[in-house]
C-alpha cells in the first residue's frame, strides 16, 4: 500500500505539465502573424528573418481600395518597426509573468500598426 502510493505521488510529481498559453501570448502570436501579412509587407516591405503568410480561411478576400476613414489609422512603415519592438517588450513582460504590462504594451503596438491594406 505504502509503495502504491508513493509510485502515485512520484508519477503525479514527474507528469507532464500542459502548456498553458497566457492571453497576452495569444495576442503576441496574432500580431506577428499580422505584420508578415500581405498587407504589412506592402506598406514595409518583407523583412529580414520573416516569411510572407498566406492562405489564411480568415482572410480578407480583396484589397481595401480606400484609405482609413481615421487619417491617425494609417498604416506607416516607422509605425510598423515601433510595433516589433514594442511586441519584443510584451514578450519579455509576458514571459516574467506581468500580464497587466504586457497587455498595455500590447494595445500600444496595436494602435502603432494602424489599419493594414
Amino acid at each position: 500500500m505504502r509503495f502504491a502510493a508513493t509510485f502515485t505521488i512520484l508519477a503525479l510529481a514527474f507528469a507532464p505539465l500542459p502548456a498553458l498559453a497566457s492571453s497576452c501570448a495569444e495576442q503576441i502570436g496574432t500580431i506577428e502573424r499580422r505584420l508578415d501579412s500581405a498587407g504589412a509587407v506592402e506598406i514595409t516591405g518583407l523583412q529580414p528573418g520573416h516569411s510572407l503568410q498566406t492562405g489564411s480561411p480568415r482572410s480578407v478576400q480583396g484589397a481595401r481600395l480606400n484609405a482609413p476613414s481615421d487619417p491617425n489609422m494609417v498604416s506607416t512603415a516607422d509605425g510598423v518597426a515601433a510595433a516589433r519592438a514594442l511586441i519584443i517588450r510584451a514578450a519579455d513582460e509576458d514571459h516574467r509573468g506581468d500580464k497587466r504590462a504586457c497587455e498595455n504594451t500590447m494595445t500600444e503596438a496595436k494602435g502603432m500598426i494602424g489599419a493594414l491594406p
